[in-house]
């Protein structure tokens, strides 16, 4: 009986969430918003959550579903051409993620010494595009404030969210051309007729891969996985077909929501001093890495826009979207992006844990 009352209640919680959200994404839409059906839900589940009134309820697999959708789209870009170029700017990419995640490390110790935080906790609060990687270590890791690294990542995630596409349509990129983020992922309205069937394929690929990525733990598995899918059928020969604006919209809906329920201020002590520093780090970064978009639009024949969504430290899913609205490079920005995500994956950890290592045997011996 109890279970049954639970479970009804968590269903309204989500339909309630659901409306939120959706008024949450019409609002933005109808203001002209940059991609308003991720930043509308995200935005007011948020701020509404905050008034202790409301609890949103908005359950991981949901978010999951948008990421696939997401993975499928991306996928799609990659073709023979847009390998063999990923393959040739492979040491560019080495380059520009060592800059930034060094970039990082720095700016995290000065941010430690100012706010008297153990400097491990503040590094893996400020390594970029490493949210779902960095919250994990943190919870295997004794000394590690989990609260402080979540809110460090998440503010960063949504300033990035809300600056990048700001950014990308103003003069500094687009040069003098003009681009509306509506938040579709395609140049062309296609049909739904068109989808099928290959769509039906390529829906149970990218499922099987998104499991498969799950199960061999990928980072942002449900994203990567789908990408993997779909670009080795699109490779092999088996197109897929674009999807219409409206399960786009709907993909990003899913994250938008889910985003928007993550950050818990009430969880921080010094949350002043803490979320200004935080803002402060994530527009210092941002900063850095329009820096080095410009180093980076030098080094190859390709397109500032597309230089800056490469460099810049956000979410592979959310640079994505933005670098098919202002036709931007897709296979060269997610490529970046996906190098970024797999170097802090397999190479920041072990680092991470022996610098952890290292500074507590240290504040030990100076005790």
């Amino acid at each position: 009986m109890e279970k049954q009352l639970n479970s009804k209640n968590k269903s309204i919680q989500l339909l309630y969430s659901f409306v939120v959200a959706a008024l949450g994404g019409l609002v933005f839409n109808y203001i002209h918003m940059p991609i308003p059906w991720l930043l509308g839900p995200m935005v007011v589940i948020f701020l509404l959550s905050r008034t202790g009134k409301f609890t949103p309820y908005w359950p991981v697999h949901i978010r999951n579903i948008g990421l696939i959708i997401v993975g499928y789209t991306i996928g799609l870009s990659f073709t023979k051409d847009a390998l063999i170029q990923i393959i040739h700017q492979s040491p560019s990419m080495l380059l520009m993620t060592v800059l930034l995640v060094s970039f990082s490390a720095l700016f995290a110790l000065l941010i430690s010494k100012l706010t008297k935080i153990d400097y491990p906790t503040i590094l893996a609060g400020s390594i970029p595009g490493g949210l779902s990687q960095m919250i994990t270590l943190g919870e295997e890791m004794k000394g590690i404030d989990l609260t402080i690294v979540t809110f460090l990542q998440v503010t960063r995630l949504m300033m990035i969210i809300f600056v990048v596409p700001l950014l990308v349509i103003s003069p500094m990129f687009s040069g003098g051309e003009v681009f509306h983020l509506t938040g579709s992922l395609t140049k062309i309205k296609p049909q739904w007729a068109e989808l099928f069937p290959n769509i039906i394929i390529f829906t149970i690929v990218c499922v099987i891969f998104a499991i498969i990525g799950k199960k061999i733990k990928l980072p942002t598995a449900y994203m990567l996985g789908p990408i993997i899918g779909t670009a080795i059928l699109n490779i092999g020969g088996l197109h897929g077909p674009s999807l219409p604006s409206t399960i786009v919209d709907i993909s990003q809906f899913f994250m938008g929501g889910y985003i928007g329920t993550l950050m818990k201020p009430e969880q921080l002590t010094n949350k002043v001093k803490i979320i200004i520093f935080s803002l402060i780090s994530g527009s210092v970064l941002i900063l850095a890495s329009i820096g080095l978009s410009f180093f980076l639009a030098n080094l190859h024949p390709i397109s500032p826009i597309t230089a800056f969504l490469s460099s810049a430290p956000g979410g592979m899913d959310q640079m994505g979207i933005i670098a098919h609205e202002v036709h931007a490079d897709l296979s060269i920005v997610t490529g970046y992006q996906l190098f970024r995500i797999l170097f802090i994956f397999f190479a920041v950890p072990p680092l991470l844990k022996w610098l952890l290592t290292y500074y507590y045997r240290k504040k030990m011996n100076s005790d």
